[in-house]
């Protein structure tokens, strides 16, 4: 086994607190720790992201152009959706302790906690977990260049776009005014008429449907690479070194 790490030099660590190390935090219930080479440098191809959220809290829709994710659900509940570029279709799997979800390199995805006190630990093949968030995508892609792709009124776009936060992390962020639409109002009526209701922390995959049908390009094999033909074989994305 070859390694590039010195391991008789006195700068080699070999343990870290990751509670020292905060990525993100939105509030004392809801941040990101991270854990990477820069943290311990004895790491090679692993790094985590130690992962608090409370009810309802979204980590952003996102992707990780360097590596693969494996969502294990240490406490509460969540929902991890994963974008599958093959079958173009959104798939939602549910975890509770003692699951996980596995993410594949470069796949677009997002986890939504449906319990309160939910921690997830996600670990990724790459020494750092690099991350392409959702927020900076809509955020810094120029108004009229979305306008013009998407035959959108540019005045409009901007609008929409303004509350955004550059690099949200975990939303909804704390100053969210967002209207409710009538099913959420709904529920949560529910939920406070029937408080004993063992499963009033918790989403019911039917509530997650698959917004996008199935999709095929004409004649195109569905498990084929949606992005090609490449010179580095059965990865996408080419080497990471």
């Amino acid at each position: 086994m070859s390694s590039n790490i010195d391991y008789t030099s006195s700068s080699t660590q070999f343990t870290f607190d990751v509670n020292d190390s905060t990525l993100f935090k939105r509030d004392d219930r809801n941040f990101i720790n991270v854990l990477g080479i820069e943290q311990l440098n004895t790491l090679e191809n692993i790094s985590l992201l130690d992962i608090f959220l409370s009810r309802n809290k979204v980590i952003e829709p996102h992707y990780h152009q360097n590596a693969a994710e494996l969502v294990y659900c240490i406490s509460g509940a969540a929902i991890v959706s994963i974008f599958n570029p093959f079958t173009k279709e959104l798939q939602n799997y549910p975890i509770e302790p003692g699951q996980v979800a596995n993410v594949p390199q470069g796949w677009w995805h997002y986890e939504i906690a449906t319990e309160n006190d939910t921690h997830l630990l996600a670990i990724f093949d790459a020494p750092t977990p690099e991350v392409i968030l959702g927020s900076d995508i809509l955020k810094f892609t120029p108004s009229n260049v979305m306008a013009h792709t998407y035959c959108l009124d540019e005045n409009q776009w901007k609008k929409t776009i303004a509350p955004i936060v550059p690099s949200t992390y975990i939303g909804p962020p704390k100053d969210c005014n967002r209207v409710k639409s009538t099913s959420e109002k709904q529920k949560e009526q529910k939920e406070q008429k029937d408080p004993h209701h063992k499963n009033k922390n918790k989403y019911r995959p039917s509530q997650f449907p698959n917004p996008y049908p199935p999709y095929q390009y004409p004649n195109m094999n569905p498990y084929m690479n949606p992005y090609g033909s490449n010179p580095y074989g059965s990865n996408p994305y080419g080497s990471y070194y």
